[in-house]
């Protein structure tokens, strides 16, 4: 079986779960939930939910403060799919197993995705429990999830697939301002950053943050980016929302822990869930816009 076959496989028997679920309304928005931010899934009304471990070919998170679910329903009355928690490489997963779930979520038709992540701050002046949306990023990662041969069949939305593709807009502009005119309703704090991705799972040396802030990242973070491109290849648009829930080495008087990371996620995730709330139709009547 190709790997083209799993992911479909994976998306049908996930399409038959949630049959029925998020207003008979086959989901156009996803959101991908981050260390610690899981609970924001519990805004969700009339949920169905699917763990991981059951969906055929999905990958199982294996970090703190991942649940690893599927949770489809209404946020604010939109049909929404939630990925509650994601995989990293640096649990032992392939570029393509860690991409896996958002291709799931490209042939289930989403064409928006909301990627939230736990983030280092390295901007001097941000402050644990900040919320910044992504304008773009860096990939140091070591890796690009499309090494290999291009699968054009994931061209499932019109003019994606393709083997070379632009990356100028990898976070969508649109979805940026819908995500600002959101928190600014909900009085709640959204700056703009540079987010830069390393593989892990060690945090990073202060020498290190102090290079990376010379390139012009303002967070620091292990996953997303290649949630980023693999999304870009299929068409769908991007929003990119960093909680910082911690500084970066060099820039506070304690040790990072991963602990530390989790407690500051869980002390904004309602914050987050009423963001996403306020955002989802925003989103949704973007999306019905006859051009995008």
């Amino acid at each position: 079986m190709t790997y083209f076959d799993q992911v479909m496989e994976a998306a049908a028997h996930l399409r038959e779960r949630i049959q029925g679920a998020a207003g008979q309304t086959a989901p156009q928005i996803a959101i991908v939930l981050g260390s610690g931010l899981g609970a924001a899934a519990n805004a969700v009304e009339q949920p169905v939910i699917v763990p991981y471990a059951e969906i055929p070919h999905f990958p199982q998170s294996t970090v703190e403060g991942h649940s690893g679910r599927v949770v489809a329903g209404l946020l604010n009355g939109v049909p929404i799919v939630i990925l509650q928690g994601r995989v990293h490489s640096y649990e032992g997963y392939s570029p393509a197993q860690v991409t896996f779930p958002m291709r799931v979520l490209g042939a289930l038709g989403v064409r928006a995705v909301v990627l939230t992540n736990a983030a280092g701050g390295i901007r001097e002046g941000y402050r644990v429990g900040q919320f910044v949306v992504l304008a773009d990023h860096i990939n140091f990662t070591g890796f690009n999830p499309l090494v290999g041969p291009n699968e054009s069949r994931f061209g499932f939305l019109s003019g994606s697939g393709l083997r070379f593709f632009d990356m100028t807009e990898a976070y969508s502009r649109a979805l940026r301002t819908l995500a600002r005119e959101a928190a600014q309703e909900e009085e709640i704090d959204l700056e703009e950053g540079i987010y830069l991705a390393l593989s892990g799972p060690s945090f990073e040396t202060p020498a290190e943050i102090r290079a990376f802030r010379t390139l012009g990242a303002t967070l620091v973070g292990m996953s997303t980016v290649p949630e980023t491109i693999v999304a870009r290849h299929m068409g769908i648009e991007v929003l990119g929302i960093s909680c910082v829930t911690n500084l970066a080495a060099g820039l506070s008087g304690t040790q990072l822990s991963h602990e530390e990371v989790f407690e500051a996620g869980r002390k904004v995730e309602d914050w987050l869930a009423r963001l996403l709330a306020r955002l989802a139709p925003k989103i949704a009547a973007r999306l019905t816009q006859p051009a995008m």
